[in-house]
């Protein structure tokens, strides 16, 4: 036998042992623990960076940082943005190396899947800072709270900001109503239930939609996802809406 097929019949070795580690028993058993000990106990072994970096990759450098201290960088780098100030760090071959081994963002963004929304742009940032999940409308589907829970859970991101943005599509066409070809009304049908209080509001309609929006998606995070409430009521995590203007490029609160 070469060394080839050796090294094969060790990985599937090592493959079933694996799975056998897993087995219907001890998946019960990790259940148990509660959603963040079973995605790290099923996660966990993938993220261990290998080699001499380990222990320098390891250590997160957000670990220390509080929700509202992400949440006042993130803001800040939205007002250079604006004053056109923009710093553009965390762009250059030196910190592409940094992140090389191990991911630490400090903020996770759920936000539209529009062109015109950019986040690390928008928030003037660079590669590792953001964890960031697009979709059109911003919405809440089970795979989008999948990745908000590995985000933090797994990297520990301290503040999750959901974002909607001005003259949203995906909002415009859930306050319209009209027939839409192929899967494209699937999101639509997400953003409804957060539009039906709406009606009879004076002013802007598809304005309000966004930003009711916002708050809709926002609820079904804490309502839906055992992981993030739990850190969320131990103080490590917070969650915030937001809004972007087209015209003039500022993130709003809601």
């Amino acid at each position: 036998m070469g060394n080839g097929e050796l090294g094969m019949g060790n990985w599937e070795g090592e493959m079933n042992n694996n799975n056998k580690l897993m087995s219907r028993r001890s998946f019960v058993n990790l259940t148990g623990t509660g959603g963040m000990g079973l995605v790290a106990a099923v996660m966990g072994w993938s993220l261990q960076p290998k080699g001499v970096n380990a222990a320098v990759s390891n250590s997160n450098p957000v670990a220390s940082l509080s929700p509202d201290d992400a949440l006042k960088r993130l803001m800040d780098g939205n007002q250079r943005f604006v004053r056109h100030k923009s710093q553009h760090p965390h762009e250059s071959r030196i910190r592409m190396a940094e992140v090389a081994q191990a991911q630490h963002p400090f903020a996770t963004l759920l936000t539209c899947a529009d062109s015109r929304v950019p986040p690390e742009i928008l928030f003037d940032l660079g590669i590792g800072d953001l964890f960031d999940i697009r979709v059109a409308g911003n919405i809440v589907i089970p795979e989008v709270m999948g990745s908000i829970e590995y985000a933090v859970a797994l990297l520990g991101t301290p503040l999750i900001m959901v974002l909607g943005h001005e003259r949203c599509g995906a909002v415009t066409a859930a306050v319209k109503g009209e027939s839409l070809p192929g899967h494209i009304g699937s999101f639509v049908k997400a953003i409804k239930p957060a539009i039906s209080g709406i009606k009879g509001k004076s002013g802007d309609l598809v304005d309000e939609a966004v930003m009711a929006n916002v708050q809709y998606q926002i609820e079904r995070l804490k309502q839906n996802s055992a992981i993030v409430s739990e850190q969320l009521l131990n103080g490590k995590l917070k969650i915030v809406g937001g809004r972007y203007d087209l015209d003039t490029g500022e993130v709003t609160l809601i």
